[in-house]
């Protein structure tokens, strides 16, 4: 199992802090706005992605597949990253960061279980604590944007931009995963991903943050993509 550090900040202090990661839970198709969930499903179906069977839906895979590095090794050009917010239960509750869920585009029109099994999840390596934009202050909450970058062929291009408004917000996710439980300490859950802006394409490098608008303060990290060859 991973064990993941984090420099943790909240309102009323910055300390060092260890995850025993011991769960890894990727939920998909949690745009709160009806029509992006059905843009993103025909986004994918137009990649031979088979629709969701229910929405939102939720993913296990590894836990060894989260890192903090800043290069991801993947198998095949057919690979690529998309932004989200992270979860991580701690003993004394929720924090989030930032993260990709890197995929495996050629592997999901086959099972979309299975293409996410195929590649590593990128994670920052800041945290916050949720209850500082959460508890009684969802307009913090939603007011946060997501951004991420694409370098292709050299260009840095922005790749996703959007607020979590679009997004179903923390508790609803955990609410709907655990029906109405908490997260136990080790869990990480990503949060599903906006549309990508000009579609889903691979990259040879994938930059994220998520922006408190309201301070300026951010969590940023990057990755390069190392993609190994495919033999037969």
């Amino acid at each position: 199992m991973p064990l993941l550090t984090f420099e943790c900040i909240s309102s009323d202090r910055t300390e060092q802090r260890s995850l025993d990661a011991i769960e890894l839970v990727l939920a998909g198709w949690t745009g709160r706005d009806a029509n992006a969930v059905k843009h993103h499903i025909y986004e994918l179906a137009a990649l031979g992605v088979t629709p969701p069977s229910r929405t939102p839906i939720f993913y296990r895979t590894s836990v060894e597949l989260v890192t903090q590095a800043g290069t991801l090794q993947v198998l095949g050009p057919n690979t690529s990253g998309e932004i989200e917010y992270v979860l991580l239960a701690f003993e004394d509750g929720l924090w989030f960061t930032v993260g990709s869920d890197h995929t495996d585009r050629e592997a999901e029109s086959t099972g979309v279980a299975l293409s996410k099994q195929l590649a590593g999840k990128v994670i920052a390596q800041k945290a916050w604590r949720l209850g500082d934009y959460t508890a009684g202050q969802s307009k913090n909450w939603d007011a946060l944007t997501i951004r991420s970058w694409a370098t292709i062929d050299g260009q840095r291009t922005l790749y996703q931009d959007a607020t979590l408004a679009n997004i179903l917000a923390p508790l609803t996710l955990v609410n709907a995963y655990t029906d109405n439980q908490n997260l136990k300490p080790g869990t990480i859950m990503m949060s599903g991903t906006p549309p990508a802006i000009g579609g889903i394409r691979p990259a040879q490098r994938f930059d994220m943050e998520i922006e408190d608008t309201n301070t300026g303060r951010q969590i940023t990290h990057g990755y390069d993509i190392d993609v190994l060859p495919v033999v037969s």
